[in-house]
């Protein structure tokens, strides 16, 4: 596939069907490959404590925008909706046209099932992967996936979950706060899926780049965040019975934004999954701890460690 730089620090790839993926690569150049996938809504935006954190344990980072977001080209839509499992023939593309082979993938919130996609789908290439507050499947025996979730994502996966013509109704509105927020309003702009503990976080350089990612991954208006969230509520195309890689599931109690029990849930339905279960922690202070979450994805692929030897 050809790519071409964007003159950004950023990287176009363009997929056999002629779509263009934002890629964005930092942390060590010459490291283990690890692709993360940035939340929802996102886009590729550079930060530095993860850059570092990356750099310092010898990964490649790897992250890149969903079809949608910021200068990726959006997927044409599709009567039964989007699958998480399309996401994985863009990972193969990225790495791919960035000549790596295996590889560690992390997910942080509706980005947590792409990753858990990876595992499944990519078994060949992928070593280990790790959720981070990811979000559990709409359908999950057991689980009542609105419990302890903020009232406007409830309100935002409800209006998903009734189809295209409703989600998009309610993101032209809803999305503009977070669209267009800047570092100082930011925290504002969550309401009430941002619990005290997260709160306390959204300060300084995380909430400017929060702010960042997201106008970025609103560079094309909310046709990105549809596909995700009707991805998310909808079949994702893979199951999760047929992981076989080693997977780490990271939560905290103090999340409204993807409730505890989707991570324990997970934690108790994917195949070997270690659990990271934690009652002080939410949906953003987890960013804080991302040396010790890669270093234990370092060390569930079985890799030697900072510089992998």
């Amino acid at each position: 596939m050809d790519d071409t730089s964007a003159g950004d620090g950023t990287l176009l790839v363009t997929t056999p069907d002629g779509r263009e993926l934002e890629v964005l690569a930092g942390g060590d150049a010459g490291g283990f490959p690890l692709l993360l996938h940035g939340g929802t809504p996102t886009a590729a935006v550079r930060y530095r404590p993860l850059d570092e954190a990356a750099a310092r344990l010898g990964l490649r980072l790897v992250t890149y925008s969903r079809p949608g977001y910021g200068a990726s080209t959006p997927r044409p839509p599709t009567l039964d909706g989007p699958r998480v499992a399309e996401d994985v023939a863009d990972v193969v593309t990225i790495l791919d046209a960035l000549d790596l082979d295996e590889f560690l993938t992390l997910g942080w919130s509706g980005g947590g099932p792409r990753a858990l996609a990876c595992a499944a789908l990519l078994p060949a290439r992928c070593r280990a992967a790790g959720t981070l507050a990811g979000v559990a499947p709409y359908d999950a025996a057991g689980l009542d996936w609105y419990a302890g979730m903020g009232p406007e994502n409830i309100e935002d996966f409800e209006a998903a979950a009734q189809g295209r013509a409703a989600y998009e109704e309610l993101l032209a509105h809803s999305l503009t706060p977070l669209f267009t927020a800047t570092a100082d309003d930011v925290a504002a702009a969550f309401g009430g899926v941002l619990t005290p503990t997260d709160a306390a976080a959204m300060t300084g350089d995380f909430a400017a780049w929060t702010a960042e990612t997201f106008r970025r991954a609103g560079a094309q208006g909310i046709v990105g965040a549809v596909e995700d969230g009707l991805a998310i509520v909808g079949p994702w195309g893979f199951d999760l019975a047929d992981v076989r890689v080693p997977v780490a599931v990271w939560q905290g109690r103090q999340d409204a934004m993807v409730p505890y029990e989707h991570g324990a849930w997970l934690a108790a339905h994917v195949p070997g999954a270690e659990a990271h279960l934690f009652e002080d922690e939410g949906h953003v202070t987890l960013i804080a701890q991302v040396d010790v979450v890669l270093a234990d994805l370092i060390r569930l692929a079985g890799l030697a460690g900072p510089g992998q030897g």
